[in-house]
């Protein structure tokens, strides 16, 4: 049975939106077409190195059957195909993806947490994700994505550029 799998992208580094977009594209290759796509959202980095740049963040939506360790292992092989190089925690990347949702499913664990264990204090991640998913619940605060977006602080946060190239896709828009 299939359910909602959300998987946070972002990027601070080179051609950010190309590099987006290569995730999405390397991403429907290994695990499906992707059922929404967010608007590509320009925001503040949060911690790391002082003097690193912007990133542009996006929430793309599938639905899957696959086990959540699969989801990652495919989410790590992508950031492996396109250069990341792990580095600094919270230092600048090319191309990070996150696996924040399996639908309601709840574990912690060294490799894996579900739901992502901050997600709800991220704007970066809520908004693209109340974005193509605003009724999911958070299964330990009960509170729907919408309303945890509401509860958190978005400044540094905002939609990039309008957000979508004219084929939806937000590959179109220049750095």
């Amino acid at each position: 049975m299939t359910r909602p799998v959300a998987l946070a992208l972002g990027s601070n580094q080179g051609a950010r939106a190309r590099a987006l977009a290569a995730a999405r594209r390397e991403i429907a290759r290994r695990l499906g077409e992707p059922v929404a796509v967010s608007r590509l959202y320009e925001t503040d980095p949060l911690g790391g190195p002082p003097g690193q740049g912007r990133y542009l963040n996006q929430v793309v939506l599938l639905e899957s059957a696959a086990p959540p360790e699969a989801l990652l292992a495919a989410a790590l092989a992508v950031e492996a195909g396109l250069g990341r190089a792990r580095g600094e925690r919270w230092g600048p990347r090319t191309i990070d993806i996150d696996l924040l949702l399996c639908g309601g499913e709840e574990r912690e664990g060294a490799a894996l947490s579900l739901p992502h264990p901050r997600l709800h204090e991220r704007a970066f991640v809520l908004a693209p994700l109340a974005e193509v998913l605003p009724e999911w619940r958070h299964p330990r605060l009960g509170r729907t994505a919408r309303d945890l977006l509401a509860a958190c602080d978005r400044r540094g946060v905002r939609v990039w550029n309008g957000g979508r190239s004219p084929g939806g896709d937000g590959a179109g828009q220049r750095e």
